[in-house]
């Protein structure tokens, strides 16, 4: 059995799950940042602005930082979750003097924007949401190949195999990890997601300068079945519960030597350019404590 420094980036993965060496991803174990998450008694509004006082009061994450090297990044990043029965809201905070977005067709390569990311991991699979300063949006779900059967997801046509969205996948700079390749799904799309942006300034003009942009998301507990089934989680999830959820950000710019910018800032760092590797995603705990306003 591992102890419980060397088991941390298995928390809310799969307890019982172990590898052949101590820690086989490329940021130590220990490091891995954690959150709590507090409940809210009131809806949030979706429309971007993240100016309700529950927002407000709201616990929010370190400034991001590279997601290679864990260095200060140039621009200010942060987010916060809340959540009641119905819904998980996400929301961001990204410093940007030039806000830029140009992307405008849903599940365009958001990525060759500026973007904000956010990954949400189950045991088996992962699901990835990404949003550009229009608000345009870009998903997709992905399977780890070796735990497929375990769960029937071709109850849902889009997680089938034969699909035509459906894909080989291994990673984008971690190529060795431990569980192999996966497949992802192009064409799946979260039943009930909300989002909105709110640009601080003025969009795609470079004659002045912006204060930046903020994201806000609703995710209902009910869509993310895909994710909880292999391990029965429960839907809202119970106080205490553990959800290993990634929040990052990538931009179409560099900061200028000397500094070691790698582009991409997030929440908690990943030591390998690469954001699909659930085990060093933020620990997120999810506690009925509600939240003081």
């Amino acid at each position: 059995m591992m102890n419980s420094a060397e088991n941390k980036y298995n928390l809310g993965l799969e307890k019982n799950r172990t590898y052949t060496t101590k820690n086989p991803f490329p940021w130590p174990v220990d490091r891995i940042e954690e959150y709590v998450a507090y409940r809210i008694n009131e809806p949030i509004s979706v429309d971007g602005h993240l100016d309700e006082p529950a927002w407000k009061a709201a616990p929010r994450s370190p400034r991001f930082s590279d997601m290679i090297t864990g260095a200060r990044s140039i621009h200010d990043t942060r987010a916060a979750v809340l959540w009641d029965d119905l819904n998980m809201y996400v929301g961001f905070w990204i410093e940007e003097p030039n806000v830029e977005a140009d992307l405008t067709e849903r599940d365009s390569l958001i990525f060759n924007n500026n973007d904000v990311e956010l990954f949400i991991a189950g045991r088996d699979a992962y699901y990835e949401f990404e949003i550009n300063a229009l608000g345009t949006i870009y998903e997709v779900f992905f399977i780890w190949d070796q735990f497929y059967k375990r769960v029937d997801y071709t109850k849902e046509p889009t997680l089938r195999k034969d699909h035509p969205q459906a894909e080989a996948f291994n990673g984008v700079g971690f190529k060795t990890h431990p569980l192999g390749l996966r497949t992802g799904f192009w064409g799946y799309d979260l039943p009930g997601l909300h989002s909105a942006v709110h640009v601080d300034g003025t969009l795609n003009d470079s004659s002045d300068r912006d204060r930046g942009w903020t994201v806000e998301i609703s995710i209902p507990w009910k869509s993310l079945y895909w994710l909880a089934v292999a391990d029965n989680r429960s839907l809202p999830p119970q106080s205490g519960d553990i959800w290993r959820m990634d929040f990052s950000r990538f931009n179409q710019y560099r900061e200028a030597p000397p500094a070691d910018d790698s582009s991409g800032f997030f929440w908690s760092p990943h030591g390998s350019r690469d954001s699909h590797i659930p085990e060093c995603f933020p620990i997120i705990h999810f506690t009925d404590e509600p939240l003081k306003i």
